[in-house]
């Protein structure tokens, strides 16, 4: 969204705005939960900081390098590369479709992303932040392989449950961490394992020999020796962030940072730089980054991909990402991201010793479950980016219900019969009501202009406006603070203030006869307040403003699409002025019949979704019933006790009967 200008770039003097959602895994179809939880967020807070005259720039791409990538692309036949540009266009579709405002949408394979994580890792090694380390791991000897194997290309059977189809990094079956091969013994004795099991007869994955166990090296970056730049960091930022973010980065802190894994044996990476001082670029030809490392380096290059474009030597990116006196920066995650945001990309930047913009404000959610089961795209449970467009209902309408939904403290449910009447009364009896009665009546009555507001004002009129700009001052201050569900909800309480003035004033033909002057000041504020709705609706339902603010006589610029939308601080109810022409009507919603519920819910799960929740089912009963088996054996041992003392006591006191002295 770079404007005619040339890319958006901080403004002196002005409160800078830098925005990312977590950069979605190109090896699958996002589904609601992936879309709520990181895009669809940061794109509310990103059109309300634009309509708030702030600089603003959106970041978002393809994470594409790891092992998962090299993996999926095995079982479609292709090359890395191939996959995921097929799945980047797929993203990008489906974001697309639901209206998401990057300013700029990219991906991490390009010769920027290496550059800059290239650079980050030299600074981290010349100030003492990474080590290496020596590890055993697979290798597959077979001559046309001979690699060292990345832990998910090493397949066999659990040594816990005995699946014979688990990976090297953990198994599906019994959902236990393991490692590829069983683990050696360290001094103690004791086995050096990351998860709690192995592989028994471990085979390669592409061609299935048994791999040998070999020496080889890895890069760890010393997170245990920048605990207190860490620690320090967070005790001055975290104020700003969700409670649930708090809670998971808090507790990696309390459990002791340790050094961590960045390199791996893939060829579908970030290669390791070459020539630096007391590195061996022999050891380290066939390796790469691990994903989790460069991920997030992928907002800084990503933006270099936007402020730069074609310049390798460009250095505007720093104006956003090296300028924290300057820009604040806001991201947007599920919870599942939270520690690689406040642990590990902090702790890179720190380790450079550069000045580095960091978060100040981070936004995370909890899950999105499915009419009581869980998303699976396998399995075909739960609606996915392409399924919600093949419903035929608007994105907007979409973006309603998720926002209103959003699991912001806890986890929440994604139900079709709500998604429904979410659209039938939230949307089509409140906002919809509202705007069709005051354009049609316009239209029809008042020559289609806006009418004069009369030279007296009528003093009832002003409750309603001190009760808007109540309503509006709260909404500016819960979605600035990324309260994004109760912002939704006041703009629903504004529209609703609208349809109490309708209501109020009996606005008819009788009105027009009787008042022509009341039911011309009504006219002309409810038409003053549809604009403002437009602008504080516009973040959650972009589409819907501006069919508001085609209705009330606006038009976009020649040669844009948008007409623009603006929130103020302070709702003066005259930004339309007396006989200016209304637009035509326009529908905003359509009712939603109510066969359709059974519908969807059948093509989107019936059958497998009946099936997961019957299984669930049974593990709650049999948790119940073990549970109550343990109460059970509980109260018998503690029955056993009590007689068991009981018949202590009657022994004891027998033997002072016996003891007593003859008289």
């Amino acid at each position: 969204m770079a404007s005619k200008n040339g890319p958006v770039l901080p403004q002196p003097g002005k409160e800078n705005i830098l925005i990312t959602s977590a950069l979605p895994y190109v090896n699958n179809v996002p589904h609601l939960g992936n879309i709520i939880g990181s895009v669809l967020s940061a794109d509310v807070f990103a059109r309300f900081c634009r309509a708030r005259g702030l600089p603003t720039l959106y970041i978002c791409g393809s994470d594409e390098y790891g092992t998962a990538t090299e993996t999926k692309a095995l079982s479609e036949g292709v090359d890395p590369a191939t996959l995921c540009a097929k799945y980047h266009a797929l993203h990008k579709d489906v974001y697309d479709w639901f209206r998401i405002s990057f300013d700029k949408f990219g991906r991490t394979p390009t010769d920027e992303h290496t550059g800059i994580t290239q650079e980050i890792f030299a600074q981290l090694w010349k100030n003492g932040f990474i080590e290496e380390r020596e590890t055993t791991q697979a290798f597959c000897a077979v001559p046309e392989h001979n690699t060292f194997l990345a832990d998910r290309y090493v397949e066999g059977e659990c040594s816990i449950c005995h699946d014979l189809g688990a990976r090297g990094d953990q198994c599906d079956a019994c959902g236990n961490l393991l490692d590829p091969m069983q683990p050696d013994k360290n001094a103690a004795g004791e086995d050096e394992s990351k998860g709690t099991g192995w592989l028994i007869n471990p085979r390669c994955k592409l061609d299935g020999s048994t791999p040998e166990r070999r020496k080889t090296k890895h890069l760890y970056i010393r997170l245990d020796e920048l605990n207190k730049e860490i620690t320090a960091w967070l005790d001055r930022v975290e104020n700003g962030w969700s409670a649930n973010c708090v809670a998971i980065t808090r507790s990696w802190i309390n459990n002791g940072l340790k050094p961590r894994g960045i390199t791996r044996d893939l060829k579908w990476g970030v290669p390791i730089p070459k020539g630096l001082e007391g590195l061996s670029d022999q050891e380290y030809a066939n390796k790469v980054f691990y994903v989790w490392f460069d991920a997030c380096i992928g907002y800084a290059s990503i933006t270099k991909c936007y402020t730069d474009e074609g310049n390798l030597e460009g250095r505007n990116w720093e104006k956003w990402w090296k300028n924290p006196d300057n820009v604040t920066l806001y991201q947007f995650m599920g919870k599942d991201n939270v520690p690689f945001h406040t642990i590990i990309f902090p702790g890179t930047q720190l380790g450079t010793k550069e000045k580095w913009t960091q978060v100040n404000h981070l936004s995370t959610t909890e899950y999105l479950n499915y009419e009581g089961g869980k998303f699976s795209k396998s399995k075909g449970v739960g609606v996915f980016g392409n399924n919600a467009r093949d419903t035929g209902i608007d994105p907007d309408v979409w973006r309603y219900y998720l926002l209103s939904r959003r699991p912001e403290s806890g986890d929440s449910e994604f139900k079709w019969e709500e998604f429904i009447d979410s659209n039938n009364n939230d949307l089509l009896k409140n906002l919809g009501n509202l705007c069709q009665r005051v354009v049609k009546f316009c239209q029809a009555k008042l020559d289609a202009k806006v009418p004069e507001y009369p030279k007296t004002p009528i003093a009832s009129l002003d409750e309603y406006k001190e009760e808007i700009n109540k309503l509006l001052k709260e909404y500016n201050e819960q979605v600035k603070g990324t309260k994004l569900r109760a912002g939704l909800a006041t703009v629903l309480s504004i529209s609703a203030v609208g349809n109490k003035l309708l209501q109020d004033n009996k606005l008819s033909n009788q009105l027009l006869t009787e008042e022509p002057e009341r039911c011309n000041a009504v006219i002309n504020f409810a038409l003053n307040l549809l604009h403002l709705i437009a602008g504080v609706l516009s973040p959650y339902m972009p589409g819907t403003a501006q069919s508001i603010l085609r209705q009330v006589g606006l038009k976009a610029a020649e040669g844009e699409t948008d007409i623009p939308v603006v929130i103020p601080d302070t709702w003066t109810a005259d930004a339309l002025k007396a006989g200016e022409p209304i637009g035509s009507p326009e529908l905003l919603f359509s009712q939603i019949p109510a066969a359709k519920l059974e519908e969807w819910r059948e093509a989107y799960g019936g059958e497998e979704l009946r099936k997961q929740k019957a299984i669930e089912a049974e593990k709650a009963a049999a948790k119940k019933l073990q549970r109550e088996k343990e109460k059970e054996k509980k109260k018998a041992k503690k029955e056993k006790e009590r007689l068991a003392k009981e018949q202590a006591a009657k022994e004891a006191a027998a033997g002072e009967t016996k003891e007593l002295p003859l008289r």
